[in-house]
C-alpha cells in the first residue's frame, strides 16, 4: 500500500535474494558536445546563361537554338556590306576576274588616249579640219579662191605701223597670175629651186596718204610639208630673207601712184617661207615719189627702235612687214574654209 503522507517509503525486500549493493553516488554528467555540421556555402545564384558577344549591326544570328529543329545547312554565304543598314549582297572578286577588269580598263584607256592624240595630232579634233588638208586647199587657192579673198581692195592693219599707228592700204593694180621666170631676180628663183615655182600672184598696194606704194606677191610652190619646213629652216639659219640680192621685185603699173616703182625704187621687203601651206609670202616697199633708194633695208632691221635709215625713219619696214601678215593671214582663213567645205 501506499506509504501515508509523512512517512518514509522504505525498500522493499525480495525473499530469496541477496541484498543489493549500495549504489554510487552519481555524479551528473557534462553534456556531450553534439557534433557540428560542417559550413554551408553560401547558396549560389542559379548559373546565367552565357552572354554571347555583340553581333555588328546588320548581321544575322544563325545559331542553332534550343527547340528549333533540324538545322537548316547552306551554301557558301554571301558577303555582306555591314557599313550601312540594308543587307545588301556583294559578289565576292577573285583575282582573275580584278586582273581581266583591270586589263580593260587599261586597254580602254589606251584606245581613248590614242584617239585623242591622232586627232590632236591631225588637227580633227572637236570637227576641225586636218592639218594635211588645210595645207592642200592652201595650195590650190590660186586657181579656187577669188582675188578679192587673196588680195582685198582694202586692208586694216591695226598697230601695224610705226610706234602701234594703224594702217589702211588700198589696192591698186593686180598682176595676171604667172610663173616666176620673169618676175623674180634670178638668185631668188635658185633658192627656190628646191621647192619650185608653180604660179605667182601679185598686187601693189598704196597707203591712205599716198606716199608709199608696196607690193605683195604669193608664190606658190610644188612642195610637201617637209621640203617647205627644210627651205625655211634655210632662209633662217643662212640668213637669205635679209640678203638686198635676193630682194623680190615690184609690181609696176601705169595710170596709178606705183607707176614708177621699180627696182631702183626698192627701200624695205620681207619673205617668209610658210610651213602650213606651200606658199612663200613676200612685200618689198617703197617711196610713191620714185626717188631711188641707195641702202635697202630688210623689214626685220628697219624695224628695230632706235634705227636711224630712211626706210626705218618712213616706216617703210612697217609698210611691207604690215602687209604681208596680213596677206598670209587671208590666205590662211581662205584655206581653212575650203577644207571645211570638201568632204573628208
Amino acid at each position: 500500500m501506499p506509504p501515508a503522507p509523512g512517512e518514509q517509503q522504505q525498500p522493499v525486500r525480495r525473499t530469496g535474494s541477496a541484498p543489493l549493493p549500495p549504489e554510487a553516488p552519481r555524479h551528473p554528467q557534462p553534456p556531450r558536445p553534439e557534433p557540428q555540421a560542417a559550413p554551408q556555402p553560401p547558396p549560389q545564384a542559379p548559373p546565367q546563361p552565357p552572354v554571347p558577344p555583340r553581333r555588328p549591326v546588320g548581321s544575322v544570328d544563325l545559331t542553332p537554338q534550343p527547340g528549333a529543329g533540324r538545322p537548316l545547312h547552306f551554301g557558301r554565304p554571301a558577303v555582306f556590306d555591314d557599313r550601312t543598314a540594308r543587307l545588301r549582297p556583294v559578289p565576292a572578286r577573285s583575282k582573275p576576274r580584278l586582273a581581266a577588269v583591270a586589263a580593260c580598263l587599261v586597254l580602254g584607256f589606251g584606245l581613248i588616249g590614242g584617239a585623242v592624240t591622232g586627232s590632236w595630232l591631225t588637227g580633227e579634233a572637236d570637227g576641225a579640219p586636218s592639218a594635211e588638208r588645210v595645207y592642200t586647199a592652201a595650195g590650190a587657192a590660186w586657181h579656187n579662191a577669188e582675188v578679192d579673198t587673196l588680195f582685198p581692195p582694202r586692208i586694216k592693219g591695226d598697230g601695224a605701223g610705226p610706234g602701234g599707228a594703224d594702217r589702211v592700204w588700198t589696192r591698186i593694180a593686180v598682176a595676171p597670175d604667172s610663173g616666176c621666170k620673169d618676175a623674180l631676180d634670178p638668185l631668188l628663183r635658185k633658192a627656190l629651186q628646191p621647192v619650185g615655182c608653180e604660179r605667182l600672184l601679185r598686187a601693189t598696194y598704196t597707203d591712205a596718204t599716198r606716199s608709199y606704194v608696196t607690193t605683195v606677191g604669193m608664190i606658190f610652190t610644188k612642195a610637201d610639208a617637209a621640203s617647205m619646213g627644210s627651205l625655211r629652216t634655210r632662209f633662217t639659219e643662212e640668213g637669205l630673207d635679209k640678203r638686198d640680192d635676193l630682194m623680190p621685185r615690184p609690181y609696176a603699173k601705169k595710170g596709178t601712184v606705183a607707176a614708177g616703182f621699180g627696182d631702183e625704187q626698192r627701200a624695205s621687203w620681207t619673205v617668209s617661207v610658210l610651213t602650213d601651206a606651200p606658199v612663200v609670202v613676200y612685200a618689198v616697199s617703197g617711196f610713191a615719189d620714185g626717188r631711188e633708194v641707195s641702202a635697202p633695208e630688210p623689214a626685220a632691221e628697219a624695224m628695230k627702235s632706235g634705227a636711224t635709215s630712211a626706210p626705218a625713219q618712213s616706216g617703210l619696214g612697217h609698210e611691207a612687214k604690215g602687209l604681208a601678215d596680213q596677206v598670209e593671214r587671208a590666205l590662211r582663213k581662205t584655206a581653212k574654209a575650203a577644207s571645211e567645205e570638201e568632204p573628208a
